[in-house]
């Protein structure tokens, strides 16, 4: 161990202040002008900035939250996989804590972090499971490994070691070598969330941040409100 490591681990090191940790951001602001016709344009738009000039890791990575039937909420990091004007689509084990909050309280809400672009879209609707066809065609188009993997994992339940999740998986690699077609398991599957509000957050010196927010209106269009920072 490096005298450098010594310090870095030592416990008595005090950890960085939290409340000490300010950026400023940038004066370049978010007009109501500057909005395309309905969120999922806007999102669009903002999406292909991050991916291919911005060239942000993973910008497809998402919080969602949600809550069980008692209101008791949780998140956690999914990656998006489609949208479209029907909604934003996700894939994970319906036997997950996500999979068992949507099918008490299918309301969620998804929060795009695009930190370094001093960005974040928030996106509330209620989520509704893909159909099997959907489904199917998605997960033929995942990594062999990734595929096996979701037959491995039940996800969010509680194992007694790293090895039992390897043996498991190991013997699906056995069962199922590369190149043979892995069918889908039945308790793994997709949400697709139907948007009613999409806030677009643009980072603005002295915190005085844009916020427009899309809501979805009864004839299916949307309006525009601009909320304060």
């Amino acid at each position: 161990m490096t005298d450098r490591d010594a310090v870095a681990s030592d416990p008595a090191e005090p950890a960085p202040d939290p409340a000490a940790m300010r950026k400023h951001y940038r004066a370049e602001g978010l007009a109501e002008t500057d909005l395309a016709a309905t969120p999922v344009a806007q999102f669009a738009r903002w999406f292909k900035q991050a991916a291919s000039e911005a060239h942000l890791f993973e910008p497809n990575a998402m919080i969602v939250s949600t809550a069980d039937a008692d209101g008791r909420p949780s998140s956690r990091t999914v990656l998006l996989k489609q949208f479209d004007d029907h909604g934003f689509v996700f894939f994970t084990n319906y036997g997950s804590r996500k999979g068992r909050d949507l099918a008490e309280n299918p309301y969620v809400c998804l929060l795009f972090p695009w930190h370094p672009m001093a960005r974040q879209v928030i996106v509330t609707g209620v989520a509704r499971r893909t159909g099997r066809d959907e489904t199917a065609a998605y997960f033929r188009t995942r990594p062999h490994g990734s595929q096996l993997g979701a037959w491995a994992s039940t996800q969010s339940s509680v194992i007694p070691s790293r090895t039992e999740l390897d043996t498991s998986y190991a013997d699906l690699a056995a069962r199922y070598p590369e190149g043979e077609q892995v069918p889908v398991p039945p308790n793994w599957g997709g949400f697709r969330v139907a948007p009613q509000t999409v806030e677009f957050w643009q980072g603005r010196e002295n915190r005085l941040h844009d916020r427009l927010r899309y809501v979805a209106e009864q004839d299916g269009g949307w309006r525009v409100e601009r909320l304060s920072p």
